[in-house]
This record gives structure tokens, C-alpha cells and sequence, in this order.
């Protein structure tokens, strides 16, 4: 459902923005917000985001006090304590906060890349272009993450990770599969918005260790990652709002179906010249 993804990016991007790219009305969106998910868990996704670019904004020198005072007049109420957990459970501290030591593994925004890729969506061969991205799902009574990684040669899935945690691991295992089922060439583009799992030194290193070149997002702009914005929508249209999982487990099993059997093997794909990501490599490989 499209408001659901409207709440997943709130503090990301404007509400009226995603409700235009969507096509979707405020008032609707609105009125969806008073029943739809549980007001502390949509006030939990949304606060968190909104720490974490309150963090970036200020390049790391604000701790907990100073970004509990921001929000606040900024029209956020919340707590000292409040935002201190967030910050722990994200592992994010302030530069001139006790503990913080300044190293390659800060997560500041050092380690944001230019914008390589530049909404150029096409692709001449397999594994010359990835994105990759994170969304949510709410299963039973919380939430569960999705990283995936797609192909824009074919717009095929070629890694994904599933965690009760959004975390560096969490990117690092999707990027980790797709490694493991294509054979990759030094120069390869390897496209993410700036989030702060994307910006981990660990999971950068990763990349430039597997000769990939990093490209980001412009801070708040959906449009440069709209491959796989659309991705995550049919997903949850066709197969996470249709069967509303009760279980973990459900989901996984769901998910797995979704995509490895469905979206890469059957689907047909606009930009596939109406043929599925798998049909598309194949017919292209017998052409070669």
C-alpha cells in the first residue's frame, strides 16, 4: 500500500513530495495514519529517522541533549532518555561525546559518495550497474528489514538480506549474496541512498575491496534511486499488503517465493521488453 511506504520515509523525504510521486492524496494519507499501523511503533520508525538526520545534519557533533533539544523545537516532542536509546540501539555517537573516538569507522558524512550513477538507469551487460536499498515490513507486532540488491541490466534481484535488525550486517549479507552468484569486474557501480548502514566503513571497505565504485543518492531526492523504489512497491502491493503475514517465519518464506520464484523467474518486466529479469539474461547470453 502506498501510504504505508509514505510512512516508512517520513523524515527522509517531504510528505507532500511522496505523496505526489505516489499519486496519492495528503488527506488520504492522513486519515489512513489514524487507524493503519500502531501510533508508537509509526512514532518509533519515524523518530529514529529523524535523529539520524538530525545527527548528520550537524556532521556528528551533537549528542543526545542537543538533538532531544532540536527536535523538540522543531516540533518534535520527545525525551533526553528517548533519543539517547535510539542513538545507543543505532550505535551513533557525538564527536565530543564521552566514548567517541574519531576514526575511519565514524559514521559522519565523510564517507558519502558522489552521485556516480545519476539516475541513468540503463545497463549494456550483466553486472555493470547494482542498487541496492533498505525497506520495512510490519510483521505481527514489529518491524523486519529488507536489503536487497538489483541488477539494472535486467532489473534482476541478485542478492537479498532479511534481519529483525537494520544493520551494517544486514547490507553487507545482501551485497554478500549477490558477490557470491555473479561474476563481477573491477569498475562496477554499486548505487545506495546515504543511510548510515550504506556509509558503515566496514561495509565500504567491502565494496572497494571487491573493486566496486560507491555511488549515493542526493540527500532526500527518492528520484535517484527509482529502480528500486519501484521494486519495493510492487513487493508490498502484490505480496506484503495481500497476505499481511502474522509470523516471522511467514514472511521469510513469503519473501523468498516472491522473489527468487516470482519477480526474477516470472514476472514480466517493461524494461525487459515485457520478459522476466531471468528470460531477459538468458535470451541476451544466447544472442552474445
Amino acid at each position: 500500500m502506498k501510504y504505508a511506504l509514505i510512512a516508512e520515509h517520513v523524515g527522509w523525504f517531504t510528505i507532500a513530495l511522496m505523496c505526489r510521486v505516489l499519486s496519492v492524496s495528503r488527506s488520504g494519507y492522513y486519515r489512513w495514519l489514524e487507524r493503519g499501523i500502531p501510533v508508537q511503533e509509526k512514532r518509533r520508525v519515524g523518530m529514529e529517522m529523524l535523529v539520524k538526520d538530525t545527527y548528520e545534519e550537524f556532521e556528528a557533533a551533537y549528542g543526545a541533549p542537543r538533538i532531544t533539544k532540536e527536535l523538540n523545537e522543531l516540533g518534535y516532542p520527545c525525551s533526553l532518555n528517548y533519543v539517547a536509546q535510539i542513538m545507543a540501539e543505532q550505535g551513533i555517537k557525538a564527536r565530543n561525546g564521552k566514548g567517541f573516538k574519531y576514526s575511519r569507522n565514524s559514521l559522519t558524512m565523510l564517507n558519502v559518495s558522489d552521485n556516480v550513477l545519476w539516475r541513468d538507469f540503463s545497463a549494456s551487460k550483466p553486472n555493470e550497474k547494482w542498487t541496492t536499498d533498505i525497506t520495512y515490513i510490519w510483521v505481527e507486532d514489529k518491524w523486519i528489514y529488507l536489503a536487497t540488491v538489483m541488477d539494472l541490466y535486467s532489473r534482476r534481484i541478485v542478492g537479498w538480506s532479511l534481519d529483525e535488525s537494520m544493520t551494517e550486517a544486514l547490507v553487507k549479507d545482501a551485497m554478500a549474496m549477490a558477490f557470491s552468484r555473479r561474476e563481477t569486474a573491477p569498475g562496477l557501480i554499486v548505487h545506495s541512498d546515504r543511510g548510515t548502514q550504506y556509509r558503515a566503513q566496514g561495509y565500504v571497505d567491502y565494496l572497494v575491496s571487491n573493486g566496486c565504485r560507491l555511488s549515493m543518492s542526493r540527500k532526500g531526492n527518492c528520484w535517484d534511486n527509482a529502480p528500486m523504489e519501484s521494486f519495493f512497491s510492487r513487493l508490498k502491493v502484490e505480496l506484503i499488503y495481500a497476505k499481511n503475514y502474522r509470523s516471522i517465519d511467514e514472511a521469510k518464506s513469503g519473501i523468498f517465493a516472491y522473489i527468487e520464484i516470482f519477480y526474477n523467474r516470472k514476472r514480466r518486466h517493461s524494461a525487459n521488453d515485457g520478459m522476466s529479469p531471468v528470460t531477459f539474461e538468458e535470451k541476451a547470453a544466447l544472442a552474445a
